[in-house]
């Protein structure tokens, strides 16, 4: 990915390292037509579900459990893959811990949600731990990425849960290669998946004056761990998303009061 060698202060295009939003009404569009800057949206990292094969070389019994955490919609889709794939259907009385909400809803696309016994977050990992604390006594399967942050089998293996992990899906990088003599003044990332992929990519990858935004503190430290500077962090007490965070930036620089 090529870089301009001309410093240009104002910013006038942001490329955002996910999938573009189906929804109309996303705060990027709203952005974008605001400050009339150039948004656009490329994953830097796809998901390759594992193969049945490479399931079965884990040796875990699913039906061996009687509760599952879930992190992510990837994790829903791909676990009831696998058990498409294995003929294995869930029994009633399987219980569901889900990261969020969202998370717990997306459920109802392979199970009857309200028949089932579900267990729910706030947001984050730390809410999921609170609850279960209260539920010690169950055989957790921890269906996940081959990439994948440490807070919830740490805290499993330290108060000594019975509990599984199995890899379901993989995170890689995307090809990127079209890219390549393109600039944008800002990338935004939210992941050390992300800034990886840039790298494995572009090896040669120079910053120049590209603008880097950062969700979150794990990519925050990709960044620094690369090399690179971080210009925009996220989320702020005063901007809890990343599209706060690029307003306030943007009015910043663009000198909008």
């Amino acid at each position: 990915m090529a870089n301009s060698a001309i410093k240009i202060n104002p910013i006038k295009s942001i490329l955002v390292s996910q999938p573009k939003p189906v929804d109309d009404r996303s705060p990027y569009y709203k952005l974008a037509e605001k400050y009339n800057i150039k948004i656009d949206f490329r994953p830097f990292i796809q998901v390759d579900p594992v193969t049945v094969k490479e399931f079965r070389k884990q040796k875990i019994d699913i039906l061996n459990h009687t509760a599952i955490i879930f992190t992510s919609r990837n994790a829903v889709d791909h676990f009831f893959g696998i058990c498409a794939e294995l003929k294995i259907e869930m029994p009633a009385d399987m219980k569901y811990f889900c990261i969020s909400e969202q998370t717990a809803n997306y459920l109802q696309k392979y199970i009857v949600i309200r028949k089932r016994k579900i267990f729910t977050g706030l947001r984050t990992a730390i809410d999921l731990l609170e609850i279960l604390k209260k539920h010690k006594n169950e055989k957790y399967l921890f269906p996940c990425s081959d990439i994948r942050k440490q807070d919830i089998p740490n805290f499993l293996i330290e108060n000594n849960y019975q509990f599984s992990e199995a890899v379901i899906y993989r995170t890689v990088a995307s090809d990127l290669s079209d890219l390549d003599n393109v600039y944008y003044d800002v990338i935004a990332f939210f992941s050390p998946s992300g800034i990886n992929s840039l790298l494995v990519n572009f090896p040669e990858f120079k910053q120049n004056q590209t603008r880097i935004a950062a969700f979150g503190p794990t990519t925050a430290k990709a960044v620094i761990d690369a090399g690179l500077k971080m210009d925009i962090e996220a989320p702020l007490p005063n901007a809890p998303s990343m599209t706060g965070a690029l307003e306030i930036y943007i009015k910043k620089v663009n000198g909008i009061n």
